[in-house]
């Protein structure tokens, strides 16, 4: 019986968080659906429109702030990708003087808040020639500590007689990594992936210090500008807006859902 009403008691808790997490989501949903009169009046019989997405689209550039969002994503993961597992491989497999000291200190990085560095990042992508470009919101975030860790972790799990044997066969370093430790890591290349698109995509102050125009501000900076108070406060065309912006994490998540949750679980990260 105490059992039956821990289980009860659980699952109302859960359901009460999962609506409390939910609630201002369904809200956009309930306002970018509806006209501006039904905003407070949750009338179950109130007509749909499509209107607040229209004049959302028309009234920002929604369809450049979704290229600049996807190159700047695109250009940060394959950047994390390709010095992430080249750093992991050499701590993984390599002894050289001082490994230990200069891994500890890439860990270091992991303490640093990357807000703590606006400054000194914005200095050095000036000096680069880089403000108002895509590379210059994505060069700062392209050496992740988090993703050296998580694949050298993975890379010292993969047997080192693969290696061996593939070194005997006449590989060369390159290809071991490429045809052995890569395919090896494909969960924790997905995982990583994720958690890195996810944070870039809703990425916000370092994108709004360093672009200046339509042409490299990814979706959040648009929104934000787009939903300023000095624009005019419209919540339907504002929520719309919004569903633009979330949209496509919203509906990888709803799809592959099952395939993320497996990711996660085979790369470890809790």
């Amino acid at each position: 019986m105490n059992d039956r009403i821990t289980r009860c008691l659980e699952t109302l808790a859960c359901w009460t968080l999962a609506l409390l997490w939910a609630g201002p989501l369904l809200f956009a949903l309930w306002a970018a659906f509806h006209g501006q009169e039904y905003l407070t009046r949750l009338d179950p019989t109130a007509p749909l429109t499509l209107d607040n997405f229209a004049q959302a689209w028309a009234t920002a550039p929604f369809a450049r702030y979704y290229l600049n969002t996807l190159l700047y994503t695109l250009f940060t993961l394959v950047g994390q990708f390709v010095l992430c597992t080249l750093a992991a491989y050499a701590f993984a497999r390599f002894r050289f003087p001082g490994r230990d000291v200069v891994f500890m200190l890439v860990l270091v990085q992991l303490m640093i808040m990357p807000d703590q560095l606006i400054v000194e990042n914005y200095q050095i992508m000036s000096a680069l020639g880089l403000v108002d470009t895509i590379a210059g919101i994505s060069l700062p975030y392209v050496a992740s500590a988090f993703g050296i860790f998580l694949l050298r972790q993975t890379f010292k799990q993969v047997p080192v007689e693969l290696e061996e044997a593939a070194l005997v066969e006449g590989a060369s370093r390159l290809q071991v990594l490429t045809k052995v430790y890569i395919p090896l890591g494909r969960p924790t290349y997905l995982a990583y992936g994720l958690v890195s698109v996810s944070y870039h995509w809703n990425n916000f102050l370092w994108p709004i210090v360093i672009t200046n125009s339509v042409t490299t501000r990814p979706l959040t900076v648009g929104l934000a500008i787009f939903g300023a108070p000095e624009s005019g406060v419209h919540f339907p065309i504002i929520s719309a807006g919004t569903l633009i912006a979330v949209a496509p994490l919203l509906l990888a998540f709803l799809l592959f859902q099952r395939q993320f949750v497996q990711s996660f679980m085979r790369a470890g990260i809790k």
